[in-house]
Order: structure tokens, then sequence, then C-alpha cells
């Protein structure tokens, strides 16, 4: 049976506060944790993790089922497997690799310096919600083809879609709004999926209208399920790495100094980042079988709960894994960002991240455009740094203040 420590639980307004004093405990005392509130059981050492995300047939992603499709209003990339999976996940990382992501990137450099703009002259910021989280829905409608001038408003949906994927517990209230979200999105993307059927371009919408699979096109429920989950996927863990990465630096102004003088440690620094606060906590699946982690026993059918952040901080994974530290030789910057990456915050096996190559770009163009403006950046006086979430976690903010730039980006 799994062990359970009845003073704790990951469900606690403790952990929810800051889960990382626990991890060490969990790990050792606990690395089966069951939760009898949601009938759930939570891994946290990293090879029990590795081994439920590489092992797509003892440990499936049928949770989704219940935990993203209604809001997604279909099947996702992770549901999917075989054939369908092979061609849907091709589509979908065309638009996110080669020549395309070239012209993202320019794409990502022009919607960063617009936004970062008005900020110069002022000298102060708020990472995240002046700048992370607009931006990270910007660079995701440009990607889609969709306008631009809708932001909010899509924001406002996607944030109740994320709320739905991502919450343990929901109230009524809470699903009722979530699901009024995903509908109206719904209701927003099928004209648009309809017109690209009938004039595509160049956007990921129109690929994924026009592609076949089998022969047989997407009907527009499979492609309105695909757009929102790029959507999701893109824009909920962009802005928190970010801003995560500027926390980092910041309260390592050696390291900071070591990636203002030599640029290419910026993607060690990002991979760092990943390892050490993931954006992405938790990545549900469920067992087929029973299996047994630890010499305890998760029962087959049980909705299975892999801790990502504690793994990556396992130190049987990483030497010295508490520390922040961006020249670390145990995480190979170059595979950081592919299916070989050590660390786990893309997921591992079938249904690693699509877009781990595509977030790479985007966070390496706009942390570089950000060093080159924000002249010795530093937390705002009396600034009170707080992250919230335990699906997905992130800064609630982060005010900083750097010497006010003469200069102003240019656009690309």
């Amino acid at each position: 049976m799994p062990m359970v420590n009845s003073g704790f639980s990951i469900l606690s307004e403790d952990f929810a506060a800051d889960p990382y004093p626990h991890f060490a405990w969990l790990r050792d005392q606990a690395p089966v944790h069951y939760e009898p509130a949601i009938d759930s059981y939570f891994l946290s050492r990293y090879q029990d993790v590795k081994r439920v995300l590489t092992d797509d047939q003892e440990f499936t992603t049928q949770t989704l089922q219940v935990r993203a499709e209604p809001v997604m209003r279909g099947r996702v990339l992770a549901q999917m497997t075989g054939a369908e999976h092979t061609a849907k996940r091709k589509i979908v990382v065309r638009a996110f690799t080669g020549r395309a992501l070239h012209d993202q990137i320019r794409a990502i450099h022009a919607n960063a310096a617009e936004l970062i703009a008005p900020f110069l002259p002022w000298g102060r910021l708020d990472l995240v919600n002046d700048f992370g989280k607009p931006l990270a829905v910007c660079v995701t409608l440009d990607v889609l083809g969709l306008d631009k001038k809708d932001w909010q408003q899509v924001a406002a949906w996607h944030s109740g879609v994320a709320e739905f994927i991502t919450s343990i517990v929901l109230t009524p209230e809470r699903r009722r709004h979530c699901m009024d979200c995903a509908e109206q999105l719904e209701a927003y993307l099928v004209p648009v999926i309809q017109k690209r059927r009938r004039h595509p371009g160049e956007d990921l919408i129109s690929r994924l209208c026009t592609a076949e699979f089998d022969g047989i096109a997407m009907c527009d429920r499979e492609v309105t399920a695909l757009i929102i989950n790029v959507l999701a996927a893109a824009t909920e863990p962009a802005d928190k790495t970010l801003a995560l990465l500027f926390k980092h630096l910041i309260d390592h102004p050696e390291q900071l100094a070591q990636v203002r003088q030599d640029p290419t440690l910026l993607s060690a620094a990002i991979a760092e980042t990943l390892r050490y606060t993931p954006p992405v906590q938790l990545v549900p699946r469920r067992a087929e079988r029973d299996a047994v982690f630890a010499g305890s026993t998760v029962p087959a059918g049980a909705t299975v709960f892999c801790m990502i952040g504690a793994a990556n901080r396992d130190p049987d994974a990483f030497a010295v894994p508490d520390t922040f530290d961006i020249l670390r030789t145990d995480l190979g910057t170059a595979r950081s960002f592919t299916a070989a990456a050590q660390h786990l915050a893309f997921g591992s096996g079938l249904h690693q991240c699509v877009g781990a190559a595509f977030a790479r770009a985007e966070i390496e163009t706009v942390a570089a455009m950000l060093l080159s403006l924000l002249d010795q950046v530093r937390h705002t006086p009396g600034f009170r740094y707080r992250e919230t979430g335990l699906y997905t976690r992130g800064p609630a903010s982060l005010c900083v203040e750097f010497t006010p730039a003469r200069r102003t980006p240019e656009l690309h």
C-alpha cells in the first residue's frame, strides 16, 4: 500500500504556497503518495516518473477524456496513438519547425518589440502581466493566423479552458464558467475554419483544414480541438518560463553577468530554468494494469500524477539538484530541447511536447532582446514574489526595474 501521512496533502494550502520544500520528503518517505479526496496517486522519483511517461502502453492518456476533451471540444494529440497520432502530430510539428519556425522568429521579435516599447522610457514593468502573458497569446495567434486585435477576448476564453484542464478540484460554478469559455471559443473558431477551407493561407489553421489523414480531411470539430490544443500548449508555459528565467538570473547576479557576457549561455539558462522550476508540474496518466513502484502497488484504472518538479530535483538524476546552476554538466543544453532531454519539463516518450523547439526559439529570442534592453535589471523595491498553480506553476507577477533604455528595439 502507498504511504499515507495524515499530516500531509498535495491539495493543502501549504503545498500550493511552495511545493519545493516538500519534494525531498515525498521522494524519500512517500514516493507513491495517495490523495484519497481525488483518488489519485502521485509519483515523485525521477526513475518512476520517466517510466510512466515513456511506457504509453501501461500508462495511457485516457484521463484526458475527462480532464481535457470537454473543453478542447474534441480529442487532443495526447489522446491519439498509432498512425493517427503520427500523421496529426506531423502536421502540427511542421508549423513549429524549419522554414515556418524561421518566419515565426521574425514575428516573435516584432511582437516583443511592440509590447516592450512603451515601458522602456519608464524603467519599470511587470514581466508577467505587462509583457509575458500578452506576448505568449499574440505569438500563438500569429502562428494560428488569428486576428491579434481579439487577443484579450481569446486570452479570457483560453484562461477558462486552461483552468478546466489544470484544476485538480473544480466547483460546479467554475466548471460551468470553463465550459462556457470553451463553447464561446469554439463558436469564434468555426467561421474562421470554414473560411480557411475555402481560402487557405500559410498559417497553421489553414494547414489543419487542408491536411488529410488516410485520405480523409479532418472535420471542423477535429480541427477546433487541435487549435485549442495548440493555443493551450503554446501559451500556458511560455510566459511562465520567461518570467522564471529572469527571476532566477536576477536572484543569481553572477550568472546573469555570465549570460550577458556570453550570449551562448542563454540556452543553458533556459534549460536549467525548465529543470529547476518546470512550468508544467503535473502530468496525469491512467494505469492500465496494476503497477508496482517503490514496493507500493498502484491499482489498474487509477489516475497517476507524475510530479515533474520533484523528479527534476531528484539527486539520483542531477547533482546538487536544489541549486540553480546554468553551468551544470549533467543537463546537456543541446539535448534539453529534444526527445533526449534529461529534464522532464517537456514530458518524455510518445507524447513529449511537440513545441519544444518552438519554445526554445521563442524564449531565446525574447530573452536576448530583453537582456539587451533592460540594463541593470532588478526586482522593484518592496516587491513580494509569489508563485501560483499546482498543475502549471509560475509567478503571479514579476515587477522589475531597469535603467531606462535610450534606444527602442528594431522591428524586424
